[in-house]
């Protein structure tokens, strides 16, 4: 009778069997109702572009460092999982796995790890149950001989500086903070864990964001860029599925088909299983033969998932709305998201776009109206804007009070503006309903005092915060004191602006100008206000080796017009505060209609741009 002892050392000594990741899997894996929507036993050729990067993480391959930039939901975390349960039952040795926070690790500790532990018989023999005492199996830690895994997040130097690794995971990179308790990129101090190891495996996974800030697509660059290469059913040609060949009839997602780019023939999604078990990964640029990168977009996504007629859906319901295009872009095309929009909106295209509708006039779907006031040296810069459902705006007037802030006579004119009535499509008025007053100038003083006497008119004191990523307006705090210090109960309350964050919604909205959300402009725009509105552009800087976008005004523009536009976008904000978000639109509609027209539009003041003592010096 063998020892324990003796078959221990003679098992020790026994070379591994020549086994590939996607083997593995294909022969052990078993796939859990709680974590999979096809439970059962694995299947590589359920997802056949997932075999090639599997098995460049396999202990026969030379490859390093695998990068995986990967749309939503097309199996990247069950890929990684793979490598996890490899490593464990196959070629153990010290694995660490990073999600972005330490709250996301335990619920990958929970939903995914534990089904694979447990609904993985070769893997559940290694490792204890949690519940054993001494069993080395906790939240962030499992043992299991020849190694231990680790789970820590991105957001803990302490748990990314804790131990030697052979092996690496980082899921989802692109959400892991730039610096991490002030001792840097979070990725590298995680990969620095393996520098020890001459046969390391890295694997980095994510869906990318922001162009110039993605790690993800950063690390893709630095790879071998390999894309997954499918035979057209019509002709054979091989080529890497692209959006911009996927085509549809007039909205409708139905119809989506794919046309060949070599014979021009369009094909149905119904070919597609076919075509991934014949496609390939092909190499695009040059390698060092240590780093494979593998990029992959929601076509490829296998029948029965995100079909092509669910991505037309979700193409055609964000189209007219940046924030939303934005996340369509990254979670199923897979690609970064160029921030830079005033680089594709110019003053000339904005120009060619004006409606026809007078200046100081209301167009129909107008049902409440804001203000932004931008105080300078010897002027006062406003902007009138109208807003309806969705936050469609219509600019409706600007103009340049000129005179010195610091006397009454150009806040005079400033109350004209107030008290005018603005005429609408259906022959009623409006009023300004919320007006935003920079305090940021030389004139603070004396813009309080403005803003002080006007409170229950609607006009709010606002400054820009010199924070970056600040939310779009802050909750307000009171500046006003009496001369005890005491804080005076009906004094002016201040509302910090995350000014960029405004800017970068507003410029979205001006690239993608269509339906809900759109800014519309009419014969109160002129070619001078245009060149204001787009007198910033989005600049580039690195601060301590990490990029940092920031908006830049070009040299020699004035920006009065797009400061006005940001603060008038803020009034909108802090009006929309006091209502219910579900029915503002519908409350305003409503209010708007019960209004009765008090006197003939023709007996009523004319619009401010013709008021005495109102000047554009244009």
């Amino acid at each position: 009778m063998v020892s324990p002892w003796r078959a221990g050392f003679l098992d020790g000594l026994r070379p591994e069997e020549p086994l590939t990741v996607s083997e593995w899997s294909d022969r052990y894996r078993k796939l859990s109702s709680k974590a999979s929507a096809e439970p059962g036993p694995w299947r590589t050729s359920r997802t056949p572009y997932l075999k090639e990067p599997m098995d460049c993480l396999s202990s026969t391959s030379s490859v390093q460092r695998v990068v995986m930039m990967f749309a939503a939901q097309t199996g990247k975390t069950e890929a990684g999982s793979n490598f996890l349960g490899y490593t464990i039952a196959h070629a153990p040795g010290p694995l660490l796995a990073v999600q972005p926070t330490v709250e996301m690790a335990k619920r990958l500790s929970k939903q995914r790890l534990e089904s694979l532990i447990n609904e993985t018989p070769c893997l559940s023999e290694k490792i204890a149950p949690a519940r054993s005492r001494d069993s080395g199996n906790t939240m962030f830690s499992k043992e299991y001989p020849g190694g231990i895994l680790l789970l820590t997040g991105a957001n803990s130097a302490t748990g990314l500086r804790s131990a030697p690794c052979r092996y690496l995971f980082l899921d989802e990179i692109d959400a892991f903070p730039s610096d991490v308790d002030g001792e840097g990129d979070p990725v590298a101090l995680a990969e620095r864990r393996t520098t020890t190891f001459a046969r390391r495996k890295i694997l980095l996974t994510s869906t990318p964001t922001v162009k110039d800030f993605s790690r993800i697509e950063t690390e893709y660059e630095r790879s071998d860029q390999r894309r997954f290469y499918v035979p057209c059913p019509c002709c054979g040609e091989m080529q890497w599925l692209q959006w911009s060949r996927l085509k549809w009839e007039d909205g409708r997602p139905e119809t989506a088909k794919y046309e060949c780019e070599k014979c021009g023939e369009r094909f149905e999604e119904v070919h597609k299983p076919r075509m991934l078990s014949a496609g390939e990964w092909r190499a695009t640029a040059p390698s060092d033969g240590k780093t494979a990168g593998f990029h992959l977009s929601g076509l490829y996504s296998p029948l029965g998932w995100c079909s092509w007629e669910q991505l037309v859906d979700d193409f055609l319901r964000a189209k007219g709305d940046g924030p939303a295009l934005k996340a369509f872009v990254n979670t199923r095309l897979a690609e970064t998201w160029e921030e830079d929009y005033a680089a594709a909106v110019n003053a000339d295209g904005l120009m060619a776009k004006r409606l026809a509708y007078e200046p100081g006039t209301c167009p129909d779907g107008v049902v409440l109206l804001t203000a932004g006031v931008d105080v300078q040296d010897n002027r006062l810069a406003v902007t009138v804007w109208g807003w309806g459902e969705g936050e469609t705006g219509w600019m409706v007037w600007h103009q340049e009070l000129m005179g010195d802030p610091t006397q009454v006579e150009v806040w005079k004119q400033l109350d004209q503006v107030l008290a005018t009535g603005w005429a609408t499509a259906g022959g009623k008025e409006l009023k300004i309903a919320q007006m935003a007053c920079d305090t940021g100038g030389h004139c603070t003083h004396e813009t309080y005092n403005f803003v002080r006497e006007r409170v229950r008119q609607g006009v709010v004191a606002i400054k820009g915060s010199s924070r970056r990523n600040s939310p779009a307006v802050g909750k307000g705090s009171k500046v006003d004191v009496n001369w005890r210090g005491k804080v005076l109960k009906k004094g002016v309350v201040l509302y910090q602006l995350g000014t960029d964050t405004i800017k970068t919604t507003l410029f979205g909205r001006l690239r993608h100008n269509e339906g809900s959300g759109s800014l519309n402009f009419g014969m109160a725009a002129d070619a001078e206000y245009f060149k204001q509105l787009t007198s910033e552009r989005q600049a580039l800087r690195y601060h301590r080796g990490f990029p940092i976008r920031e908006w830049v005004k070009k040299a020699g523009d004035r920006n009065e017009a797009l400061d006005c536009a940001v603060y008038a976008y803020a009034a909108l904000l802090i009006y929309s505060r006091r209502m219910n978000q579900a029915t503002m639109w519908e409350q305003l509609r409503q209010q708007l209609e019960e209004v009765e027209k008090k006197t003939p539009l023709r007996s009523k003041k004319q619009p401010p741009a013709a008021a005495p003592g109102f000047v554009h010096n244009w």
